[in-house]
């Protein structure tokens, strides 16, 4: 199996993408970094782990569904970049099963590639 990497921030979705189709999870874990924290939904408390992540694609991954992102935004300073996109994930049947405007912060790695380390799928969490 491909082990996919994505050597520019706006890539991570599209290269996900393509390890949905494939079925192929453990591929998917690595372009989330050991640390990462994920807000969603907004109004629920941050989560973590890489079992979230494979609890949350599970779904898409049995039904090969395709993950469609529209970077709307990208800032990088050094080995950190922030980016914004718009995102729907669609069935084989093209059924919309989920969408949202993302705002996510990424990490670069040793060798060049990028992994999220905080996601906020549905935008940021509310101020409390």
């Amino acid at each position: 199996m491909i082990t996919r990497k994505a050597m520019r921030p706006r890539d991570v979705a599209d290269q996900i993408s393509e390890c949905i189709l494939e079925g192929n999870i453990e591929n998917i874990l690595d372009f989330f970094h050991p640390d990462y924290i994920m807000s969603f939904p907004p109004s629920e408390p941050l989560k973590s782990g890489l079992e979230t992540i494979r609890e949350s694609f599970k779904p898409f991954i049995e039904t090969k569904a395709r993950l469609i992102s529209n970077v709307t935004g990208e800032l990088i300073n050094g080995d950190t970049a922030l980016v914004q996109a718009n995102w729907s994930i669609i069935d084989g049947s093209k059924n919309k099963l989920a969408e949202g405007s993302s705002t996510e912060v990424l990490k670069k790695r040793k060798d060049g590639s990028w992994q999220y380390f905080i996601d906020c799928p549905l935008g940021l969490p509310p101020v409390k």
